[in-house]
């Protein structure tokens, strides 16, 4: 049974469907040698290339559907690479054969938290749809008086550049002085837009970080820089929001190997965190200091 080129690459982890797509139309994919168009389908024995390079295809039942957890640092950046050097959300990640992690949303440069990965670029694209609406939380902290107006006129709804936008709820969550903490939460994933509200009634915002992404919540033990794979329950409450088929089959597990598997990503984890804070949210070396 044929399938689209574009779900068929996302569903074995080469980017999210809206990344293939762009693949497809900049001539950067072939079907048994011919370059492919936007729109082709696939049988399971094509011979598929990408920048002349052979790629593996899985059928869904040869899937195992990961995700993972990441606790973005700031001073990271969503790309897989950045001219400048800065480094990526990428570079601690598990390796994963195969495949690829593809982040669901992004988070920018500045903004620290809960960032999640999964191997299956069908389910990436589908929770980051906006008809999907799944609620994201952040804790804000704000740095300037914040009246009673401003905060009905953020849930009520202010006009920004690209349209309407307002937050679910706001709630105070402490704080000394000019200095605030807010909670709050909102369903869409547009470019800073939990910035750009508080920037529109001019309050600063110096702290931002995404504490929860629909019922998955950024575990309080993860230190910066660190991941976690999330259980096959959590899993399938993220397909379950997606729209897709519950997954079956875990890396996880309580057997003996899995056990072993467990103790060899946390040290993954232990290694990526000290790199972290050898290295610094830039990605340079820490000066070391000196006795004078």
């Amino acid at each position: 049974m044929s399938e689209k080129l574009q779900k068929v690459l996302a569903r074995a982890g080469h980017g999210s469907r809206r990344e293939m797509e762009a693949w497809i139309a900049a001539g950067r994919v072939s079907i048994d040698g011919e370059i492919a168009n936007l729109g082709d389908r696939i049988e399971a024995d094509a011979k598929v290339r990408i920048d002349g390079r052979a790629v593996s295809l899985k059928s869904a039942d040869d899937i195992i559907c990961r995700v993972l957890a990441y606790h973005k640092p700031e001073g990271e950046i969503c790309s897989r690479k950045d001219p400048e050097g800065r480094p990526t959300v990428f570079d601690r990640l598990p390796k994963v054969r195969d495949a690829r992690w593809v982040a669901v949303g992004r988070l920018d440069i500045n903004t620290s938290g809960l960032l999640l990965f999964t191997s299956d670029g069908e389910l990436a694209n589908r929770l980051m749809h906006p008809s999907n609406e799944v609620e994201r939380e952040y804790a804000v902290r704000t740095f300037g008086e914040v009246s009673d107006a401003t905060i009905q006129k953020l849930r009520t709804g202010v006009m920004l550049e690209d349209g309407p936008a307002q937050f679910d709820y706001i709630k105070a969550a402490g704080g000394e002085g000019i200095n605030q903490w807010w909670h709050v939460g909102l369903k869409e994933g547009r470019n800073r837009e939990v910035r750009r509200l508080w920037e529109s009634q001019e309050v600063q915002v110096s702290r931002l970080i995404r504490v929860r992404y629909g019922m998955v919540e950024l575990p309080k033990s993860l230190p910066r820089g660190g991941w976690i794979e999330l259980p096959l329950e959590q899993v399938n409450y993220l397909r379950q929001l997606a729209g897709l088929e519950p997954e079956t089959r875990s890396m996880l597990g309580t057997d003996k190997h899995s056990v072993a598997r467990a103790q060899v990503r946390s040290a993954k984890i232990r290694r990526a965190v000290r790199k972290h804070k050898v290295t610094g949210a830039s990605g340079r070396p820490k000066p070391t200091r000196t006795r004078s």
